[in-house]
């Protein structure tokens, strides 16, 4: 009752044709995967220290902002004090 009725597809007439293609030979079960493993381990590390680097200094950052933002409102005060004296 609910589901959408789909109309009927069009039978097409199927023509085979066998056109000869050279296919490049299939990895022989000897190999390894062990390469493409170790690229993609050292993929995620790399990204991984790269995100930690860029925290890092983003961290390094943020507490420099603060101290000299500190160190502004100390000075601000001693000479606002000095000019009331």
């Amino acid at each position: 009752m609910f589901r959408p009725k789909l109309p009927d597809t069009p039978h097409v007439p199927s023509i085979t044709t066998h056109i000869p293609q050279d296919h490049a030979p299939a990895p022989s079960a000897s190999r390894s995967v062990t390469p493409f493993v170790g690229v993609g381990v050292g993929a995620v590390a790399a990204v991984v220290v790269v995100g930690v680097v860029l925290t890092a200094l983003l961290a390094a950052v943020a507490v420099s902002a603060v101290s000299v933002a500190i160190a502004a409102v100390v000075l601000r005060s001693l000479v606002t004090g000095a000019n009331k004296r």
